[in-house]
């Protein structure tokens, strides 16, 4: 393929866009997202896995702009809740979720467990590429933590404390979580295809 110099995010979600963003800048390839284009659809995630969640939201950004679409989706699997929130974190306390209540939620279901492992799992989908689309994934393995800790980052990120650092993702740098992160680890093998 030609070398890629644009390309249309497909989220409203600020956090995750200034993650792209940090991430794709220095590839040399300019990002537009809703800012953009208001009028992104948001269309309605009903794949059963990571990868068909982000190709939904790749199709219709490209079929909105015209221009390739890199969409994610991403989940937080808890082994002591046998994968949950998974596909469904965005979500997970209910269908007007906020990331506070999804906190909220996990910490509950977690106070008894003493099983803590989890890991952060990001699908990005790369639309349309010769006829179809390419798939790139990065995995975080970690743990959950008792309480909050940190106000940095997004999501369930006060919770999450990656394996071999005593620091959530909340507190961490910027610049550290984006060399360690899921979302950064399928970045990185995206940068490889598009260098390779």
């Amino acid at each position: 393929m030609s070398k890629l110099t644009e390309l249309v995010i497909a989220t409203g979600n600020e956090g995750k866009l200034a993650e792209f963003e940090n991430l794709l800048l220095p590839l040399g390839i300019s990002v537009f997202s809703k800012r953009d284009y208001p009028h992104l659809p948001d269309p309605e995630e009903n794949g059963s896995t990571l990868e068909e969640n982000a190709l939904i939201k790749a199709k219709a950004t490209f079929e909105h702009t015209g221009k390739i679409a890199l969409a994610d989706d991403t989940g937080l699997e808890v082994d002591a809740l046998n994968g949950k929130p998974g596909i469904h974190s965005a979500r997970y306390s209910d269908p007007d979720a906020t990331p506070e209540k999804n906190i909220v939620k996990l910490l509950a279901e977690m106070a008894t467990q003493t099983r803590r492992t989890a890991r952060f799992r990001t699908v990005l989908v790369l639309y349309p590429f010769e006829g179809g689309h390419l798939t790139f994934q990065g995995v975080c393995e970690g743990q959950i933590i008792g309480k909050r800790r940190g106000n940095e980052g997004f999501g369930y990120d006060p919770v999450f404390m990656p394996d071999g650092y005593q620091e959530t993702f909340a507190e961490m740098s910027k610049s550290l979580k984006n060399e360690i992160s899921h979302r950064g680890k399928a970045i990185q093998e995206f940068s490889k295809w598009l260098n390779g």
